[in-house]
Parts: C-alpha cells; sequence; structure tokens
C-alpha cells in the first residue's frame, strides 16, 4: 500500500478535499498507485495527515463518482484501471486561444458594411431590460416580437400579406426547410421539383427527410412550367426573384402561370426570396407570394444577407393550413436560433435600424459591384466573364484559365479574397466561382482585383 502524502499549498483557493482528490488521482493517472492497489482506510489517512475524517470522504467520495478508484464491501478502497494520456501529450494537443487568434480573420471584410453600434444597443436594451425573457425557453415558432415584426417588414417591402401566426422563425435554412419536409410529408405531399442548375443544400435537406427530388431545367424566365408534374399533389422550391446561380428573374405572367399550375393540380410553390432585398438595379421586384390569393404558395426569406452571415435567422410564412399542421408538431421540437438574438433583431427593426441599414446596405453595394465590374473588365478582358450582375453580396464570374478551380480559389485566398466553387452549392458542374466582391471595403476593390489579375497570371 502506497503512502499518501498530500503537501497543502495555502495560497491554493481549493479546499482541502479538493487538494487531496487531486493529489491522489495524479498518483493514479502516472501509475504511482498501480490499479487494484489498495488504498488507505479514512482513518488511517485521517490519521496520518493530520486531516478530518469528513475531508478525507469527500475527496474518496469524489474519486469514486469520477471511476479512479473502487470500493469493495468489507475490503476498503482500491485504484481503479484507467487508461490515461499522457500530461505532455494533453499540453500538446490544447490550443490556448488568446485575443489574437479570435482576431484572426482569413478574408478581408468591411465593417462598415454593418452598424454594429446600433446592434450592440439594441443587445443591450434585451439584457438590461428585458433579461427575466431569456430565463425560459424561446418559442419553437420564434418569438412573437419578431414575427410581428417580420410581418410589418415583408408587407411593406415585398408586399406579403401574412398573420405573425403563419410565420415560423429558424435558425437558417436548414432548420426552415426540415420543418417544412416535415410538413409535406404529413400531408401525403412527397415530390418537390427543384431548379436545375439550383442550390445544393436544399436538395439535400430534403432528400434527407425523405423526399423524392426532381430537377427542373431553368430557362431564361425561370423554371420550365411545362415540365413540372400533372394531376399529382407536389411542390416546386423556386427562386422567381433572382435565380441561383444564372440570375434568372420571373416576370409577372409566368409567376401567374406557376400559380395556375398549384391550383389545378392542388400543389405547393416554395418561394425562396432571397436576396430580394438587394437588387441594385431598378425597383425590387415584387415577391411571388404578394400575387397569392390562393393559399398555395410558401415564402421564404433570411437575414444573413442583410444583417451579418454570423445571424443565421430565417423565416418561412406558410399557408393556413400548413400552419395548422405546425402548430399541432412544433412542441417536439426546440427553437435552435437565440432566443436573445431573436429578441435583439426585433428591436433593431422596431427602432427603423433595418430598414435604414438596407438602404444603405443596398446603395453600398450598389457602387461595389460597378467598380468590381469595371476592374474586371479592367484587368482582365474576356479571361473573366461576370453571369449575375444585378443583385445579392455575391457575384458569379466564369474564368478562363489554364489553372484549376481549386488553385484559383487558393490564389485567391492568399490576398485575402474569398471565393466559393458553383459546384459546390449548386449541381452544376462548371468552372464558375462565386465571389464574395460585397466583403471588400470601396477604397480597396480595383486595387485588389489588380493583385488577383496578377497572381492568377
Amino acid at each position: 500500500m502506497k503512502q499518501i502524502i498530500l503537501e497543502t499549498d495555502n495560497s491554493n483557493k481549493q479546499f482541502l478535499y479538493e487538494q487531496l482528490y487531486e493529489t491522489i488521482k495524479e498518483d493514479i493517472l502516472t501509475g504511482s498507485i498501480r490499479a487494484g492497489e489498495k488504498l488507505p482506510s479514512l482513518r488511517s489517512l485521517s490519521r496520518d495527515l493530520g486531516i478530518s475524517l469528513t475531508t478525507i470522504e469527500q475527496a474518496y467520495q469524489q474519486l469514486l463518482v469520477e471511476g479512479y478508484i473502487q470500493s469493495k464491501p468489507q475490503s476498503g478502497f482500491f485504484a481503479a484501471e484507467v487508461n490515461s494520456v499522457s500530461s505532455a501529450e494533453t499540453e500538446e494537443s490544447v490550443e490556448e486561444i488568446s485575443e489574437e487568434t479570435l482576431k484572426e480573420n482569413e478574408f478581408i471584410h468591411d465593417t462598415a458594411s454593418f452598424d454594429f453600434t446600433k446592434w450592440k444597443k439594441c443587445a443591450n436594451e434585451v439584457f438590461n431590460y428585458y433579461s427575466d425573457q431569456l430565463l425560459f425557453e424561446s418559442d419553437p415558432q420564434g418569438e412573437k416580437a419578431l414575427r410581428n415584426e417580420v410581418a410589418k417588414y415583408i408587407f411593406r417591402s415585398r408586399g406579403v400579406n401574412a398573420s405573425p401566426e403563419r410565420i415560423v422563425i429558424g435558425a437558417g435554412t436548414q432548420q426552415i426547410t426540415s420543418h417544412l419536409a416535415r410538413i409535406l410529408l404529413r400531408m401525403n405531399v412527397n415530390i418537390v421539383s427543384l431548379e436545375e442548375p439550383g442550390y445544393l443544400p436544399v436538395q439535400s435537406i430534403l432528400k434527407d427527410a425523405g423526399l423524392q427530388v426532381y430537377h427542373i431545367p431553368v430557362q431564361e424566365d425561370g423554371i420550365d412550367i411545362g415540365k413540372l408534374p400533372a394531376n399529382i399533389g407536389s411542390a416546386v422550391y423556386v427562386s422567381p426573384s433572382n435565380q441561383f446561380p444564372t440570375g434568372a428573374v420571373m416576370p409577372v405572367g409566368r409567376r401567374y402561370e406557376l400559380i395556375d399550375w398549384a391550383v389545378r393540380n392542388h400543389s405547393y410553390i416554395i418561394e425562396d426570396d432571397y436576396d430580394s432585398e438587394l437588387r441594385y438595379f431598378g425597383k425590387p421586384v415584387p415577391a411571388l407570394k404578394s400575387l397569392d390569393e390562393n393559399n398555395c404558395v410558401i415564402y421564404l426569406g433570411s437575414f444573413s444577407s442583410t444583417l451579418f452571415p454570423a445571424v443565421k435567422i430565417s423565416y418561412m410564412v406558410l399557408p393556413k393550413d400548413m400552419a395548422e399542421i405546425f402548430n399541432d408538431i412544433k412542441g417536439a421540437y426546440t427553437q435552435t436560433c437565440s432566443k436573445s438574438e431573436q429578441l435583439t433583431l426585433a428591436l433593431f427593426m422596431e427602432k427603423g435600424y433595418y430598414y435604414t441599414g438596407i438602404r444603405k446596405l443596398r446603395s453600398m453595394n450598389s457602387r461595389k459591384l460597378d467598380l468590381t465590374l469595371d476592374a474586371f473588365g479592367k484587368y482582365f478582358g474576356k479571361e473573366v466573364t461576370p453571369m449575375d450582375t444585378r443583385s445579392g453580396i455575391t457575384l458569379t464570374i466564369k474564368v478562363r484559365s489554364g489553372r484549376s478551380i481549386a488553385e484559383l480559389i487558393l490564389l485567391a485566398k492568399a490576398i485575402g479574397l474569398e471565393m466559393v466553387p458553383i459546384s459546390a452549392i449548386t449541381d452544376q458542374s462548371t468552372s464558375a466561382l462565386s465571389f464574395y466582391y460585397s466583403q471588400i471595403p470601396l477604397d480597396l476593390i480595383d486595387a485588389k482585383i489588380k493583385e488577383l489579375e496578377g497572381i492568377w497570371r
């Protein structure tokens, strides 16, 4: 039986039983006390160390709970078999997070694109005056204060008339689309048609949920309506105001045709209205949902582009029958969107900051897009062809180069420019890239694209 020696440290803020616990644990982990070796009895250790029996009992009890020792009736306490990692290995595997590490960012960014001071003001108000609400979980449907503000906003900006009771808030596209898939399956709607090319993550979510997914080609004026399923209840997922990645805009006549298809076939239209507020030439195109008098359009929106990407707050507006189904099933799910961020956004919208922010962002991005297009034309000529030049926070570019797409992306990253291959976010195999021009400050755009031309060549 190994003698246990406790070197007490009065400067240590730990209780005495915790110091004893740490000493014995370290002896077991290092092998100084071997597996199966008997430990001193409570009374003998209390006598040897000159500390109370209660202190010894607390230390042994903690070791017992955590599995470092075992108790055998009528025999005493014994060291357990513990496979430990050496302290050297532990130190090497743990990276200390410093202030410098937190500030690291691989890409250029423009803090002028969002007013964080106003956002912090609203966040402070939530914590100072509404902290009691944060002591309870968020409504699975989303906070009512935010649903009210969303209802007012989409009516004013997109012409969508929606009751807050039919609005569902979620943490990004994945949660919203997953809820939608569950509702469709409950309604025995098992088929969803998607635009081709289209947004790949949505396809994966719907497939994983058990829906049958079909692809319908996109024309210059949107999805080919003539190829949608007939005489069967189904759904179609479209982005009529800015189809990704083609940039196709569905004219109003075609939108009525699509609604007519849905009515005739007892089907639904899922309208993804992403980036709708960020249209830089002409007025924003009215939402397809604003034309819906038959309760057949499900409207999806997001705040990631108009606030900042780290805020994963999305929403959907459900037709009445779907809203009733969601109300029945929502109790089985928790809200994964931060309640504090929901309330902050509700205040941010109520105070008018969101509206002024969008106007500023639209003006700034319009200038950035013009400068980006001019710079690509000046430095690349026909080697880079911009494909969608009307809206959004990214620019789709087709590149003619002897280098691979992966190599072009790495070279761009080396000078702080973010690019993503279109093939990674759509089901289309192409040499096109999605370029985050909106992240670059206005006064750096020309110089950075000139630098890009130099390293790509």
